[in-house]
């Protein structure tokens, strides 16, 4: 839920660098390497601009990292390679960009809030809460990073903390929608699903057209064994927003979570279907194939997604798996290989440490 603040200070790096410079014949050869410098980082910037809006989002970074060399005071730069890194799901990377960008920009409140939910996102939530508080300190009106400091408290089991924080977020903004779906799914993260239950039917009264809170209650209904009732929160956030993809693929993963994997399956096919670029639908179907043992459409499936996501380490390494359990252990080399250059790439440690222990498993077979 990243601001588009920040999304647009990538934007941004490409109309600021257009300073002119009249050249005379008695120009002195600095002026001139300096014109060459800024023509140069402008051109970066443009390409990067073009790898981002195309989705190619380690080629866009690769750039931005290679600009960041000839402007190293640009905190715009380095909150901008943050941002691609939050694309790929890589929060560990972003979280160290972002805290190059306040190292240049100590008042920006959107880098605070930013590196807040990336450090949220990996789990260190003592210095996600930290960065949130400096967040709200800067902008004691910024009802996002209240959210986010709520978030991390309630992990952190700070409920007075956090009861406080949503106290501020009620004061600022009372008819926000987001502030139950937030609190409810907090309340499933802690496993507290009567407690749930009764928070979300209360915010779905006040809200009856939210289909993300809907969407909490069915889940919770479910985990309690609910089923006929959870179902049925779930057909009425389908027929609320039938084109909704995120509605069918939390559907599709509530089912799965149940272990409804054939009906879960028929849901990601469906998606797959009409959205052939979905890569979380592929994903799905992969994960259900591998569940059901059934390695051979897993490895079509895998194989499938590399094309759609090219740059992930992800496809490589359960297409690694497929091919170990199906004892093609070449293969199962090459697309491990693959997934460690990747994963060494985005700087994932739990990604080549998990990789490194399937090769050497591999090597022992």
């Amino acid at each position: 839920m990243l601001n588009k603040i920040i999304f647009f200070c990538i934007v941004s790096l490409f109309f600021n660098f257009s300073e002119t410079i009249a050249l005379g014949l008695s120009t002195p050869d600095f002026v001139i390497s300096r014109y060459s410098s800024e023509k140069k980082l402008d051109n970066l910037l443009r390409q990067g601009r073009k790898y981002a809006e195309n989705k190619d989002y380690q080629r866009a970074i690769d750039i931005y990292k290679e600009a960041s060399t000839l402007d190293k005071n640009n905190a715009r730069i380095y909150s901008g390679i943050a941002y691609l890194y939050t694309q790929q799901n890589n929060f560990q990377a972003a979280a160290q960009y972002y805290r190059k960008a306040l190292s240049i920009d100590l008042s920006n409140v959107d880098f605070y809030y930013a590196l807040g939910h990336s450090l949220a996102n990996i789990g260190d939530n003592d210095n996600a809460a930290t960065a949130y508080y400096y967040a709200v300190q800067l902008n004691p009106k910024s009802v996002k990073s209240y959210i986010g400091l709520g978030v991390v408290l309630l992990r952190k089991e700070d409920y007075d903390g956090a009861a406080e924080a949503y106290r501020r977020v009620m004061t600022l903004e009372p008819n926000n929608p987001n502030i139950f779906s937030i609190m409810g799914a907090s309340l499933l993260q802690q496993k507290e699903f009567k407690q749930a239950i009764k928070y979300l039917k209360s915010a779905v009264k006040q809200f009856p057209r939210d289909t993300e809170l809907r969407m909490l209650l069915a889940t919770a209904l479910l985990q309690q064994g609910q089923i006929f009732s959870g179902k049925e929160e779930l057909r009425i956030a389908e027929k609320i927003d039938p084109k909704n993809l995120k509605i069918q693929l939390k559907i599709a993963g509530i089912l799965e979570i149940q272990n409804n994997l054939e009906e879960a399956l028929k849901i990601y096919k469906r998606i797959s279907y009409f959205n052939k670029q979905s890569s979380e639908a592929h994903m799905g179907i992969g994960r259900i194939q591998m569940a059901q043992k059934d390695f051979l459409r897993a490895t079509i499936t895998y194989t499938d997604l590399i094309s759609i996501i090219p740059q992930s380490p992800l496809p490589y390494y359960y297409l690694g798996i497929t091919f170990k359990e199906r004892k093609k252990i070449k293969e199962a080399e090459k697309a491990l290989k693959q997934a460690l250059h990747l994963y060494q790439k985005y700087d994932n440690t739990n990604g080549i440490q998990k990789t490194n222990e399937l090769l050497k498993k591999l090597s022992n077979l």
